[in-house]
């Protein structure tokens, strides 16, 4: 095998590694806030995660400085990227199953699409209809296990999870431009940054219990530190240096569906035909607007 093929090989089992880290976050984040609040539980992780990634910059000679220019922007990443992605849907996970969370949470691409019309005057094709025909037919289709009658608590956890894929969506059309710094510089103080906030508003309106977590619990909260907002980060950065950014954007359409999986395994979540066909659905949807990018 060539240098190319070994670099590519590499990419693949990163890109493994990385759809397979942030997927199983899913269940094990539900696991944690049956005993944390979600603000201050995902907020405390990014925190600890964010000083891990920093000395993990240091260590490689990265700087963490910000040029002032780089602030304004930096801060908007930060809002769409960690405090509405991450805030947003760990809070949804109180109130919508996994599957519903994930498949909500992942239709991000179809926003930006629609998102890229009036922003980057790119306008929709006729694959782009069909990706947002596929994507609302595979969420109508999920979410109408009964009959869509839905109670408050079930609105509010859809629209937290539809909130954090839309902004998601809107900072990635508005903030096309990378930041003068390096990748693993700009994770560092997204997440710190952001989950600080999560932190602060997690302690002053959740109150939480701190005593009232289990061993079960302190593993998952380890689990949701050092894996999804630590390696993974690493993982994904390999996966973008050798691979084209359509096969590794692609290959992240496994969150979701390990996600579902291992939610039907661990937490034993319902994973029939009416789910399947809506992730089949909602995923080629997504698949067919990641295609433009």
């Amino acid at each position: 095998m060539d240098a190319t093929g070994r670099d590519r090989s590499i990419g693949f089992i990163c890109l493994g590694v990385t759809a397979c880290g942030w997927a199983l976050n899913w269940p094990l984040m539900k696991l944690l806030l049956q005993q944390w609040p979600p603000l201050f539980a995902r907020g405390l992780a990014g925190v600890c995660a964010a000083l891990i990634l920093a000395m993990l910059a240091r260590s490689r000679g990265e700087s963490l400085s910000v040029p002032r220019e780089a602030v304004p922007r930096l801060l908007f990443a930060t809002f769409t990227n960690v405090f509405a992605w991450m805030g947003f849907g760990t809070m949804a996970m109180k109130y919508v199953t996994v599957g519903e969370g994930a498949l909500l949470a992942y239709t991000m691409p179809i926003w930006a699409m629609l998102f890229a019309w009036p922003v980057l005057q790119m306008r929709p094709t006729v694959r782009d209809i069909l990706a947002l025909v596929l994507g609302v037919t595979g969420v109508a289709l999920l979410l109408s296990g009964n009959g869509f009658a839905f109670g408050a608590d079930k609105l509010f956890g859809i629209a937290l999870a539809l909130s954090c894929a839309i902004l998601f969506a809107l900072g990635n059309v508005l903030n096309r431009k990378q930041l003068p710094m390096p990748p693993l510089a700009v994770v560092t103080w997204q997440v710190g940054l952001g989950c600080l906030a999560m932190l602060i508003l997690g302690v002053l309106f959740e109150q939480p219990n701190v005593t009232a977590i289990t061993p079960l619990g302190i593993g998952c909260f380890v689990y949701m530190t050092l894996v999804p907002m630590g390696v993974c980060y690493v993982t994904w950065f390999e996966t973008l240096r050798r691979l084209p950014p359509t096969s590794a954007s692609t290959g992240m359409l496994l969150v979701p569906v390990i996600g579902v999986v291992s939610a039907a395994i661990i937490l034993g979540e319902p994973l029939g035909v009416r789910e399947i066909a809506a992730m089949v659905l909602t995923l080629g949807g997504v698949t067919l607007a990641l295609q433009k990018t």
